[in-house]
């Protein structure tokens, strides 16, 4: 029933009028790339809110880590291959922007439709200052975002043009609409940074921010494995544990030989209320 909610035709009817967008529109849309409309940063970039005054369409701007001038048709390339990946559990990409800032300095961007719930990240650790418990999310909202995250992964992986990496699966890359429905952010930014990268032979074996996230990759990118499907199950296998834990894998409990997965796996079966998310019990008790 959650699915069959409509959907507002606003962010599927923008694409393609946001097929060409230049440098003034990204900047005058979010203040000047303004610290107060920044919500969020990363290995690939830094993400900024923004309202295209054109229909005052509310967007998110993805400005990317990439200084390269010869990157232009290839990145143009990219992010229409990307662009025509459509699932209802990926955050689709509207448009992309590749020229010059104001100062003349190669300047490249993705802009995405807004998630207006956020990211998973802030709902499972929310900042002291938003800490109340109107924001804690129950199992029931856990699970189905979990299986959206499934969802979303299966489509990357098997059903687009070329099997799609993600690399850097986690809860700041997954995104809740309105409705609370998860979509993946971030997919295909790894590759798309390798192949537009001249030396990307030696980029995938040495660079974390392309292979992923402390915490989150498995073992084998750390000795220089290449990045796989198998290695995003992982991820997303953390991924559960966090969700139904509420402890990230990089907790300074976690040390020396202790894990999130040893944590875990110590507790089953029969421990499995003393490890869940406390939050998560408090959701749950009735009355």
């Amino acid at each position: 029933m959650r699915k069959s909610v409509s959907k507002p035709p606003s962010t599927q009817l923008i694409g393609d009028r946001l097929l060409k967008i230049s440098y003034k529109e990204l900047f005058q849309a979010t203040g000047g790339f303004s610290s107060a409309n920044l919500i969020g940063s990363g290995g690939f970039g830094s993400v900024y809110k923004g309202i295209i005054n054109r229909d005052e369409t509310i967007v998110a701007v993805k400005v990317l880590n990439l200084q390269n001038p010869r990157a232009y048709k290839s990145f143009v390339a990219e992010c229409e291959a990307l662009r025509n990946i459509q699932h209802q559990n990926l955050v689709k990409i509207l448009t992309s922007y590749s020229g010059l800032d104001s100062e003349g300095k190669d300047f490249k961007a993705l802009i995405y439709e807004f998630m207006p719930n956020g990211s998973l990240d802030n709902w499972l650790h929310p900042p002291i200052e938003a800490h109340n418990q109107s924001r804690n999310l129950s199992l029931l909202q856990r699970l189905s975002i979990a299986i959206d995250v499934a969802y979303a992964m299966e489509c990357l992986h098997y059903h687009c043009y070329a099997p799609i990496v993600h690399c850097d699966l986690k809860p700041s890359n997954v995104l809740l609409d309105n409705y609370m429905i998860a979509h993946v952010s971030d997919f295909g930014l790894a590759r798309l940074l390798l192949e537009l990268d001249n030396n990307s032979s030696e980029t995938q074996t040495s660079t974390i921010g392309i292979k992923g996230s402390i915490g989150y990759v498995p073992p084998e990118y750390g000795m220089g494995g290449k990045a796989t499907i198998q290695g995003d199950v992982f991820s997303y296998g953390i991924l559960l544990l966090e969700m139904f834990t509420g402890k990230r894998p990089t907790d300074q409990m976690f040390i020396d030989d202790l894990s999130l997965h040893n944590f875990v796996k110590a507790a089953l079966p029969e421990q499995v209320m003393q490890i869940l998310d406390s939050t998560l019990l408090l959701k749950e008790e009735p009355g």
